[in-house]
């Protein structure tokens, strides 16, 4: 029993992809989770996984012309954390600006909006934030218009200007602008002044 719940996850894992990330709960439909730990743990030994932080594994990526493994995805682990929380997040400050081609800076500190409590976590290589917001601002919009309001507040008011709107209407497709209007309406008056004329 316990050879064929180790060959099932080993199976799960081979299937995905490079970079892919894992929670300890993601098998809980195959053993219990003392027994899924245990053959994460055989599969860390082995080098098939790694272990990024307690009960969250990354299946390596590694990069043929750097010859070496890659860094763990701090955007990719904060999915896995909020699906295994069942919240819903979106990009925030600096991650948002680098996303919608507003900022070329690589975060320090990966920041991410939430409908869960204010939480940190410590990766290998960053750290991640989640900075709560109520279900009406967030849960009712999609990522993307959350994260284009979210990058419109870290920008402030004073700091957009007509290369920002152009950036924002060459980034964002034409067939999300509608919903990005619609879902903003009730943001900041100078926020849906901005999100009116990217969209238009």
């Amino acid at each position: 029993m316990a050879t064929t719940i180790s060959n099932e996850i080993n199976n799960r894992i081979l299937e995905a992809e490079d970079g892919a990330i894992f929670l300890t709960s993601d098998f809980s439909d195959l053993a219990s989770n003392t027994t899924v730990r245990k053959c994460l743990g055989r599969q860390t030994e082995k080098g098939n996984i790694k272990r990024v932080m307690d009960g969250v594994y990354e299946k390596p990526r590694y990069s043929s012309f750097l010859k070496e493994i890659l860094p763990t995805n701090p955007e990719a682990v904060a999915y896995a954390i909020a699906r295994g929380y069942h919240w819903n997040i979106s990009p925030a400050g600096d991650v948002a600006l680098n996303k919608l081609g507003l900022s070329t800076q690589v975060p320090s500190v990966w920041v991410f909006v939430s409908d869960g409590p204010y939480r940190e976590f410590e990766i290998e290589n960053a750290k991640l934030s989640f900075k709560h917001r109520t279900n009406r601002d967030i849960s009712n919009m999609s990522t993307l218009t959350v994260m284009v309001i979210e990058a419109l507040k870290t920008l402030g008011k004073e700091r957009v200007d007509e290369s920002v709107i152009k950036t924002l209407r060459n980034k964002i497709a034409h067939e999300d602008k509608e919903l990005i209007l619609m879902e903003s309406a009730d943001s900041a008056e100078w926020i849906h002044e901005t999100i009116r004329k990217v969209c238009c």
